[in-house]
């Protein structure tokens, strides 16, 4: 029994899917950037990437099954070949669809096209901002990362995100603690970007960092993985666990393989059926009430507030 495990044994908990309402593709590992806090590992040298026959089968995955939501993300999902053709497939299919966009990308001058055609496509957008500090993105996420983030908020602003379309910015916190209240780290957030840039955005979603990949390096390196663990351990809220995105989300990756969740599949916790199985393999009706395949990396989901794609649970 894995410490997650233990802890919603301790309190009489079982984790199983319940209905699909989120079908999250990742599309590759490559990305203009490469963050310190990035589970994903990703960066400008990696190469995997889904190939045509995969976007394909998943494209008639999306009109067969129809999910609520197709979340969309990568590395940066819009270096994706396909990113287009999927973003259209999941509109025409009826689905939202969501864009996770690190900013940064509009600045590339061969993306200058994304505010317009995402918006001409009423696409959700959650974009990571780590601080209204432009000294602690920096760190987190690379020298000039704040700077570029403004100015691509600024044109997502001007095509009507934020204020006639759905605008939503991502928090990590700096280093191992966990994040601070969603609700009141939001108000902050508001006054500062309109106040000093004139931006506007709907909702912050603070998220817990995963120990998982560059960040789990970090922790090491620090000699803080034991103490970190135990943080989130101690900080265990039984509350968050019915709202667990797990519950709802199928994660998929680049290559078709499906997942519990964006955080199994860094660590390759693929859904098995006697043998891995694939998008193509299953449909929703499969998931409900599937037991969930849980790590200890599952208590950063459950500390304090909680954590999902869509920020705090409680």
């Amino acid at each position: 029994m894995n410490p997650f495990e233990h802890k919603l044994a301790g309190h009489g908990l079982t984790l199983r899917r319940a209905a699909l309402q989120t079908l999250q593709v990742n599309v590759g590992r490559k990305c203009n950037q490469a963050c310190r806090h990035c589970h994903v590992d990703a960066a400008p040298w990696r190469t995997e990437m889904m190939d045509g026959t995969t976007a394909t089968r998943i494209g008639e995955w999306i009109r067969t099954h129809r999910p609520a939501v197709v979340d969309i993300t990568g590395g940066a999902p819009e270096l994706s070949e396909f990113f287009r053709f999927l973003v259209e497939t999941a509109r025409q299919s009826g689905a939202e669809v969501i864009d996770r966009n690190n900013l940064t990308i509009i600045e590339e001058k061969e993306y200058a096209w994304l505010p317009q055609y995402l918006a001409d496509n009423r696409v959700q957008i959650i974009a990571s901002l780590p601080c209204y500090s432009a000294d602690n993105v920096n760190k987190q996420r690379g020298n000039g990362v704040f700077e570029k983030s403004i100015r691509a908020l600024r044109k997502l602003n001007a095509v009507g995100y934020g204020i006639r379309l759905p605008l939503h910015l991502v928090y990590n916190p700096l280093g191992p603690r966990l994040p601070p209240r969603q609700q009141e780290l939001e108000a902050d957030y508001k006054d500062v970007l309109e106040r000093e840039f004139g931006i506007v955005f709907n909702q912050l979603y603070v998220l817990t960092n995963q120990p998982i990949a560059r960040f789990a390096d970090d922790l090491r390196k620090q000699n803080k993985w034991d103490e970190y663990l135990e943080l989130l351990a101690n900080s265990f809220n039984p509350s968050t666990v019915d709202a667990l995105m797990c519950r709802t989300t199928l994660s998929v990756g680049y290559r078709g393989e499906v997942y519990d969740c964006d955080f199994n599949q860094m660590l390759d916790m693929q859904m098995q059926n006697g043998a891995p199985l694939h998008l193509w393999d299953i449909t929703p009706e499969y998931l409900d009430g599937r037991p969930v395949l849980t790590g200890s990396h599952c208590l950063a989901c459950t500390a304090g507030c909680g954590s999902s794609c869509t920020g705090a649970l409680a």
